[in-house]
Order: C-alpha cells, then structure tokens, then sequence
C-alpha cells in the first residue's frame, strides 16, 4: 500500500455553490476536484500557476479564504470565498476535497502536486 496525504475521508456534504467576489461564482454539478489554496504556497502555486495535465478530464475548482495579489497573475481563476472554506469543513490549506455532483466528499487530502493529487483520486473518478 502507498503512503497518501490524508486520513479517511470525512464523510460529509459540502456546498455546491462557491460565491466570490463579483462574477467569481463556480457550481458544482459534476465530480470536482476543489483545491483549497493560499498565499505564498508552494504546492498551491503548483496549482494556480503550473501545469494540471495529470488531472485532465476532471473538473478542478481553486478557491482560497483570503484575496491576494498572488491570485492576479495566477494561471486560472481562484475564486475568494471564505465563507464556503469554513462550511466545507476544510479545516486548513493547502487541502483538497473531491465531491460528486450533489457536494458529497468523496475523498480528501493534503495538496502538494497534481501529480500525486491524481494518483489519489483516481479511483473515484468516473
């Protein structure tokens, strides 16, 4: 068995909906993978700023609790809301949630690289 970056999965529900800032509002209606980011972070930066080939085919969501201006020259959108961390359940970053369509955790974990967040979630993806 491989080591992983986390322990069971809490099984949980988690809103669907990530409101931001104005205009910065994702919907989840499909497996997603929402990568809880912050700022000055290295394996964040992997991830708003780097290459998520190993994670092509799967929806992915960057949300962070707190604005920076990290985020404006970021590779993709990070949507600013805190409000959904807290009710998440995520209890810290940089962390990742993989949740189906209707916000059920499906598993979760520490994030340092797409690489190994992929080799974690592969056997739930669908």
């Amino acid at each position: 068995m491989s080591p992983t970056s986390f322990d069971p999965p809490r099984r949980r529900r988690v809103p669907t909906r990530l409101r931001g800032g104005p205009g910065a509002t994702e919907e989840i209606t499909a497996t997603t993978l929402v990568a809880v980011v912050k700022p000055g972070c290295d394996g964040c930066r992997a991830f708003t700023h780097g290459d998520l080939g190993p994670l092509a085919g799967l929806s992915v969501v960057l949300v962070s609790a707190s604005a920076s201006p990290e985020w404006d020259d970021a590779a993709r959108d990070v949507v600013v809301a805190p409000e959904w961390v807290e009710a998440s359940g995520v209890r810290g970053a940089p962390h990742y949630v993989l949740v189906d369509g209707s916000g059920v955790v499906l598993t979760e974990g520490v994030l340092f690289s797409p690489d190994q967040v992929a080799a974690e979630v592969a056997a739930h993806r669908r």
